[in-house]
């Protein structure tokens, strides 16, 4: 079960554009995302490898957290995202995520967003 001050460890890396960084740092070696009605990508080092590959098509990435909450090893978080590409072209949204702790790791994720509004 994560604690608040962990939690917000976690959101205050995000906020400083340490996309990656979190990821290593704040996850199960076994932790799995899943966007929307996606299939889930498994596996700390593969969800590294995504990240990473979205993070160099975009010149900006701006992440902010509105709001969260714990319940036990429950957390969700209501995000803002403000995604420039290195064409310029920027995309903006809210996504709610959804996520499952073990200790003071994430094991599961999955995100809820409208992929209409997601630069590509």
């Amino acid at each position: 079960m994560p604690s608040r001050a962990r939690l917000d460890e976690f959101i205050a890396v995000v906020e400083a554009g340490d996309h990656a960084g979190a990821i290593e740092r704040y996850y199960t070696e076994d932790s799995s995302m899943q966007e929307n009605l996606a299939p889930p990508r498994v596996g700390r080092d593969v969800l590294v490898a995504h990240e990473r590959g979205v993070l160099a098509r975009m010149s900006h990435v701006y992440s902010k957290a509105v709001s969260s909450v714990v319940e036990g090893d429950h957390v969700a978080i209501h995000w803002n995202f403000e995604l420039t590409d290195k064409s310029g072209q920027v995309g903006r949204f809210d996504e709610v995520s959804l996520q499952e702790w073990r200790g003071d790791r994430i094991f599961c994720e999955r995100f809820f967003y409208d992929p209409t509004k997601i630069v590509t």
